[in-house]
């Protein structure tokens, strides 16, 4: 595993080989704030020793949403009495559904890789216990930061975390830097406004920790928004136009494979069956 990178003061970023996927540590004067925590047991492990080399602060963990890659870490990482913060949705989906994600996760991956999805599988999951609703503060000594909930898009519980001091924000999947976005519990039609909720509170040297891939600016983020907004406009006038779902798909900005499940979505979500 690469350790970590620092991105702005005291803030540091680990980007995992397996999946592109980020993590990040923000480090303040008693506590350490660690956003989202991997895929298994082992890469758990690993990220806890590239931690260890940065600080020895009691951590706090925080996962951005429900999705495996980014919290079935979570009991590798946390200690007696660690809080873990999320979204209360996401919270609840991992509490009271996490057997059935744990399964998809590993029928994801076991004819692609077979040793990956045993991982998946072997996962003790570790349900957040401190639910975000609309926003959140926590102290890490002398230092705030702010879990904020701006809206559904990527899935009904994204978290984002903003340094304020440092001019950061971790978007989690709400922003993709390495692939184009995942809709595949997304709110395609609802997910402009959450980024356009995000633009507000970036300013031009921002820097935006995505999901997946590298560091971006605002200017990429608003590049995203708009993307994601035609798509929001190409499925409405393709429901009402009762356009095939596929060749909808092929013209969407974020190509056909990409697309579909959010033609499908959004179409789901128009007949009021979403």
């Amino acid at each position: 595993m690469t350790g970590f990178t620092e991105v702005a003061d005291r803030v540091y970023v680990l980007r995992h080989p397996v999946l592109d996927v980020n993590a990040t540590l923000v480090l303040g004067g008693t506590h350490a704030l660690l956003v989202d925590t991997l895929s298994t047991d082992a890469q758990a492990g690993e990220l806890a020793g590239s931690v260890r080399r940065l600080t020895g602060y009691p951590l706090i963990l925080v996962n951005t949403h429900h999705h495996y890659d980014h919290c079935f870490g979570n009991a590798g990482l946390a200690g007696a009495g660690t809080p873990i913060w999320a979204h209360e949705t996401a919270a609840a989906r991992l509490r009271e559904h996490g057997a059935r994600y744990q399964r998809a996760a590993y029928e994801e991956w076991v004819a692609r890789d077979p040793g990956f999805a045993a991982a998946l599988a072997e996962v003790r999951l570790a349900p957040p216990d401190h639910p975000v609703r609309h926003v959140s503060t926590v102290d890490i000594g002398g230092r705030v930061v702010e879990l904020r909930h701006e809206g559904r898009g990527h899935t009904d519980g994204d978290l984002v975390v903003r340094v304020p001091d440092a001019d950061v924000l971790v978007a989690g999947d709400l922003v993709e830097e390495s692939g184009p976005p995942d809709f595949t519990e997304a709110f395609p039609l609802e997910w402009p406004d959450t980024l356009a909720a995000l633009l507000t509170r970036l300013t031009p040297e921002t820097v935006v920790v995505p999901g997946h891939g590298a560091p971006v600016d605002r200017a990429f983020v608003q590049a995203q928004h708009a993307d994601l907004s035609a798509l929001d406009w190409l499925i409405r006038d393709g429901y009402a136009d009762r356009a095939d779902e596929a060749k909808l798909a092929a013209r969407a900005p974020f190509g056909l494979a990409a697309s579909l499940p959010a033609v499908r979505r959004g179409y789901a979500a128009l007949t009021g069956d979403a």
